[in-house]
């Protein structure tokens, strides 16, 4: 007996209702990306692996898919280093290339080999899956999509301010509530130097970013870890503990940072932004959150983070400001910023709430029974003039009983059923069955033309 087949862990497949739904997301979001300027780009699910290793931090290395070379990999390699079993180093001889990891590093990639045709500031996005080795887990999936926008090119904070209300504007029209986290990575650099470790500001910012998911105790623990003293520690609990409105946990880490040249610039740019934001009509709750830090290392400025208010999962939304991406491919000085939307978390939180309007699942309006050749050969030509009006239609294919068509119909959700018979076609009228009432009435085609439209 074979055995029965299965997917990777981590991956999913979605059927015909399930994609309605996920459609709609992305068609809201892609609404949204052109409503405010983006034009969209496509890169290659795999890059070279010299493109994507050392952008992600240690962490995100390890978390890689890496892609065997094909034809003789062993070419090259000593009998001494396989038996060395060093994975890593055997990985950097077989593979060359891997599945993205995010969209960005790619975008970076993209920006510096296309810079003669690109007008700047370029604004772009993308909605592309992506690849992490990651242990699978709710909400976490080896394969998911982003949905990208950024806009690089320019160093102003109005991009900042415009990303918010994107991500306002998206979430506010899929009718999910969302507090919107902001907090900037020179504020962090500027934590670190002044609790005297600046060269832990990885170290730091990675465990920090954990709060949400290890608790205050946990954090200490890995802080420990990486060797970050006692003292500087107890420095930076106050931080980690700040509470009250945007206002007063500003005017907490100003003080703390004060005199501080790196610390001061991230506080005068998260002010600039709340305060710009606060003179918008934005839904979304907008909070500063000092123990934000998005560990990816490329972040140099503003950092975003989106949860949902009403369903217990992680971000949803997140991305910030990256001064100098492009340089470690040879394009120094290019600021960009960037969010990113994931839209299988987005599709979890949707479907908990149940918040897919009824039009979005997309079915046949309406179904023709198949007789026979005859009434096949008529129905097609009514179908031709259905599609012609935008109106989805279908013949059922083979010739079968009555009772087996509806319940093709039924199963299939199709509202409506058109009966064409001889006298049917004698009289130039349709006998259409209502699925959800069970009427029955004869209509011509253009009063159903009318009614479906």
């Amino acid at each position: 007996m074979a055995a029965k087949p299965s997917i990777p862990k981590g991956t999913r497949d979605f059927s015909p209702i399930e994609m309605s739904k996920r459609n709609y997301i992305f068609d809201t979001i892609r609404k949204a990306f052109h409503l405010f300027g983006f034009q969209q780009i496509e890169t290659p699910a795999m890059e070279n692996l010299s493109t994507l290793m050392g952008k992600y931090g240690e962490e995100g290395d390890k978390l890689l898919f890496k892609i065997q070379n094909s034809g003789d990999y062993f070419n090259g390699i000593s009998d001494e280093e396989l038996l060395s079993r060093n994975a890593q180093k055997l990985a950097s001889k077989f593979c060359e290339k891997g599945l993205r990891y995010d969209l960005t590093v790619p975008f970076a990639r993209y920006v510096v080999m296309h810079r003669n045709d690109i007008v700047f500031p370029f604004k772009r996005y993308q909605i592309q899956p992506v690849w992490r080795a990651d242990r699978p887990q709710k909400g976490r999936y080896r394969e998911f999509y982003q949905c990208d926008a950024d806009v690089i090119g320019s160093d102003s904070l109005i991009n900042e301010v415009e990303l918010v209300q994107l991500i306002d504007h998206v979430f506010t029209q899929l009718k999910i509530r969302v507090a919107i986290k902001i907090n900037n990575r020179k504020i962090l650099a500027g934590i670190a130097e002044v609790i005297g470790e600046p060269e832990k500001i990885i170290d730091i910012t990675i465990a920090i970013d954990k709060l949400d998911k290890i608790g205050l105790d946990g954090v200490i623990a890995e802080l420990k870890e990486k060797g970050i003293t006692d003292e500087a520690i107890e420095k930076l609990l106050p931080i980690l503990q700040a509470q009250g409105n945007n206002s007063e946990k500003l005017a907490t880490i100003a003080q703390v940072l004060k005199g501080n040249a790196t610390g001061e610039k991230g506080v005068e740019e998260v002010n600039f932004i709340l305060d710009t934001i606060s003179t918008l009509a934005i839904n979304s709750d907008v909070e500063l959150d000092l123990t934000l830090a998005r560990g990816l290392n490329y972040y140099t400025g503003a950092i975003f983070e989106v949860k949902a208010l009403d369903v217990a999962i992680g971000s949803i939304s997140g991305g910030g400001r990256y001064d100098n991406l492009t340089g470690v491919f040879g394009m120094d000085g290019t600021s960009g910023v960037g969010i990113s939307f994931g839209a299988d978390r987005i599709y979890d939180v949707m479907n908990q709430l149940n918040l897919y309007p009824e039009d979005s699942i997309i079915n046949t309006q309406v179904l023709f029974v198949n007789f026979g050749a005859k009434e096949a050969a008529y129905s097609l030509g009514v179908i031709s003039q259905l599609r012609k009006n935008n109106i989805s239609a279908e013949l059922y294919p083979e010739t079968g009983k009555m009772k087996k068509q509806m319940g093709y119909a039924n199963s299939h959700n199709i509202p409506y059923v058109a009966i064409i018979g001889e006298a049917e076609m004698e009289s130039n009228l349709i006998a259409l069955k209502d699925m959800n009432s069970g009427e029955q009435k004869q209509i011509t085609i253009e009063e159903l033309i009318k009614l479906l439209s």
